[in-house]
């Protein structure tokens, strides 16, 4: 059979698990067959993907002409055979590009986040008829597209998992980062990702507030959305008497090093579609404690492979109170999360998944 030409489309401006998982899957796809990568110029992503080349869009919400018919020129020069986009609104570039190419590739959306509303007013039903497959990265994002998507023009609706990989650290890096941010003695309570309000950082602050009597620091890592939100986090924790116990790292390509550094993990945001941390943090044998909600439900058995809260700062509270007191339990949980990276959430093993379903 032979192979089909893929372009990952991605043309958010964000570096949080939406834009690497375009990076894992260029990475992957193009060990396979031709993969071509489409981003906006001076993005995360672009900068990320730094070593490769890249063909340069810049997304026109009042003109989508321009960068559909730039987009459909370069399908027909590079014979692409399939569009795969992950962004919610790059589907109308996608959509336009697809008419305007010669070629009528095949439209593939990677779904990573949440449908809450019907989508059969006229412009949608447009925009679905012409998308093929629909790749929802958990069970509840494919119930909602199932239900909220008319099933007259319902593309065909498929669900692979993200995964990890297994971390390659640089044990030096990790020394030399522990004594940086002064973390010899500590039980550090990490946060990573986009430091946004929905992100929730605030709860993790207020958390170690609550848990002043213990030897307790909090490594705040990702870079802010919103330099305003990162002032306020950082007012916050000077209110609360613990602004020597609060990190604030920044962006850092070193996401395992910094793991590295944590006893515990914390994924607060309200509802995370699928919650990439959640499993960096199990294959990188740290204890994970994730709000219950969304995603998180998919991957962790709470008491078992990790620990579910309520999304309050009480509930969380308690949580790390708890594991910082028991070590034993944050052993079993640490290598019982692995084990489940193991079964389910090994990162070749899905991709080599999605690659056979969208290459069908």
């Amino acid at each position: 059979m032979a192979t089909k030409n893929i372009l990952e489309l991605c043309l958010a401006h964000g570096l949080g698990g939406l834009e690497m998982f375009v990076a894992h899957c260029y990475e992957d796809f193009s060990q396979k067959t031709v993969c071509k990568v489409v981003v906006a110029p001076h993005t995360k992503l672009d900068n990320y993907l730094e070593d490769i080349e890249k063909f340069h869009l810049h997304r026109n919400k009042f003109f989508p002409f321009i960068p559909a018919w730039k987009l459909a020129k370069y399908i027909d020069e590079n014979e692409i055979d399939i569009i795969h986009f992950h962004w919610t609104k790059d589907i109308l570039t996608a959509v336009l590009a697809k008419l305007f190419s010669k070629r009528k590739p095949k439209l593939i959306q990677s779904r990573h986040m949440r449908m809450t509303r019907f989508k059969n007013d006229l412009y949608h039903r447009w925009l679905y008829k012409n998308v093929a497959i629909l790749h929802a990265v958990t069970q509840d994002v494919a119930q909602q597209l199932n239900k909220y998507i008319p099933h007259d023009i319902m593309p065909h609706i498929v669900m692979v998992y993200l995964g990890v990989d297994f971390p390659s650290l640089k044990q030096e890096r990790v020394e030399i980062l522990q004594k940086e941010y002064n973390l010899q003695e500590d039980f550090v309570v990490g946060i990573i990702g986009r430091i946004e309000k929905p992100k929730g950082q605030y709860k993790v602050i207020e958390a170690v507030a609550k848990l002043s009597q213990y030897s307790v620091k909090a490594l705040v890592v990702g870079s802010a959305m919103d330099e305003t939100y990162l002032q306020t986090l950082q007012t916050e924790a000077e209110r609360l008497h613990v602004s020597d116990k609060i990190i604030f790292t920044g962006f850092t390509k070193e996401v395992n090093e910094h793991m590295a550094l944590c006893d515990v993990v914390v994924l607060a945001t309200e509802n995370e579609t699928f919650g990439l941390v959640v499993i960096e943090a199990m294959v990188n044998g740290k204890v994970i404690v994730a709000t219950a909600k969304g995603g998180p439900l998919e991957i962790i058995e709470d008491g078992v492979n990790g620990m579910l809260f309520d999304g309050s700062v009480a509930s969380l509270t308690q949580k790390l109170a708890l594991l910082y007191k028991n070590k034993a339990l944050r052993e079993t949980l640490a290598k019982n999360g692995l084990q489940t990276v193991k079964e389910k959430f090994n990162k070749k093993k899905q991709l080599d998944k999605l690659y056979e379903v969208i290459t069908k």
